[in-house]
């Protein structure tokens, strides 16, 4: 029932501290002027080799002193399979996908982070089983009873692509952990690599943009910053 026996999900849950620790890579590497005062002064000599060393033990001291999301033990017998579909139809979810499917006690489908190419009712016909929608209010704020059912049954979230494409679902997964339910995963193709079909380099890309659909009193245009940063720099922006 812990946390860091997933790798994908204890990456997830720790990229806000992972980032913080990367500039401080940068700051080193690069000599930037003003060395962050934490940092034990030796560390910051100039890229030196020894600078270099002393800053892998500083950054790994730093890594295991960090405090650890207290994770609840494994409450029950079920379990929340997250299963990522692909970018295609009902076919592209992979063979352990549809047999997990097909064994749940109820199988949610995300509907608002991205949008498949066919209706649920094909999907219904594939699996062999109902599906039921979640749209972004029922998966933020009224996720519980799913939640609550999987400690005793399993219980299937489908997610368009894969699984760990938005942070939405990265929080889901923690929240079910934070209960004690067992979580499960199921990964399928991503936008995040199929884009590199279009012909441009993975690597010349930079940060990748959200572009929510707007309701009438929500419209947000924070992804426009990010989108001038990559022009700027010359890096192509994948806008999802």
């Amino acid at each position: 029932g812990s946390l860091w026996a997933d790798p994908v999900l204890a990456c997830s849950v720790t990229i806000v501290r992972l980032r913080a620790l990367s500039w401080l890579v940068f700051a080193a590497v690069f000599w930037v002027p003003h060395w962050s005062q934490a940092a034990p002064e030796s560390v910051s000599r100039q890229g030196s080799p020894q600078g270099r060393l002393q800053l892998r033990n500083y950054l790994s001291d730093q890594i295991r002193s960090a405090p650890r999301l207290q994770m609840a033990e494994k409450s029950g017998t079920g379990a929340l399979h997250l299963i990522g579909l692909g970018l295609g139809d009902e076919k592209d979810i992979t063979v352990r996908g549809l047999e997990t499917v097909r064994k749940c006690k109820a199988v949610y489908l995300e509907s608002y982070t991205s949008i498949l190419g066919v209706e649920k009712e094909s999907l219904e016909k594939f699996y062999g089983c109902d599906v039921t929608l979640m749209d972004r209010e029922a998966v933020e704020s009224e996720c519980d009873a799913m939640l609550e059912m999987a400690k005793t049954h399993d219980v299937a979230f489908l997610v368009v692509g894969d699984v760990y494409g938005a942070t939405t679902h990265t929080d889901m997964a923690v929240r079910a952990k934070a209960m004690g339910v067992q979580v499960k995963v199921v990964h399928n193709a991503s936008i995040m690599n199929a884009c590199g079909a279009c012909g441009l380099q993975l690597y010349a890309f930079g940060q990748t943009v959200s572009v929510c659909f707007f309701a009438p009193n929500w419209r947000p245009y924070s992804f426009a910053d990010k989108l001038v940063f990559n022009l700027r720099n010359g890096l192509h922006t994948l806008c999802l």
